[in-house]
């Protein structure tokens, strides 16, 4: 299996944290991406910082994602690492930032965009 691993500076308004991509999903965020608007200074940024800073990992015969240094670093990953699914995609986490933002998002009142989800119930 071949994921690709996209840095992103605000995932989930949180810094630091990594997307991982199955190579299907990711070819069509590519092609997301490609249709944007060449003069957009934002769709530039997106693809710059997006697509340029994403780097192909192949797994090892133990299972085991080896991440470029430059990824490791910027996530500030070390030793223990939280993998969150997200449907289409992971995140990666450090795992004392994923406790500390997980108790963050637990205790807050934080209901910004509650009406962008319509009628979604549990």
């Amino acid at each position: 299996m071949v994921v690709t691993v996209a840095v992103n500076e605000r995932c989930v308004g949180e810094n630091g944290c990594l997307w991982l991509y199955p190579m299907p999903e990711w070819e069509k965020l590519e092609q997301t991406i490609s249709k944007l608007p060449t003069l957009n200074k934002m769709a530039g940024k997106l693809r710059r910082f997006v697509i340029g800073n994403a780097s192909e990992c192949e797994m090892d015969g133990q299972g085991r994602l080896l991440l470029p240094e430059k990824l490791r670093t910027f996530a500030n990953m070390d030793k223990k690492i939280v993998l969150v699914g997200q449907l289409n995609k992971f995140e990666l986490w450090n795992e004392e930032a994923w406790v500390t933002k997980e108790n963050e998002w637990l205790d807050g009142d934080d209901n910004e965009g509650l009406e962008d989800l319509g009628s979604l119930s549990f």
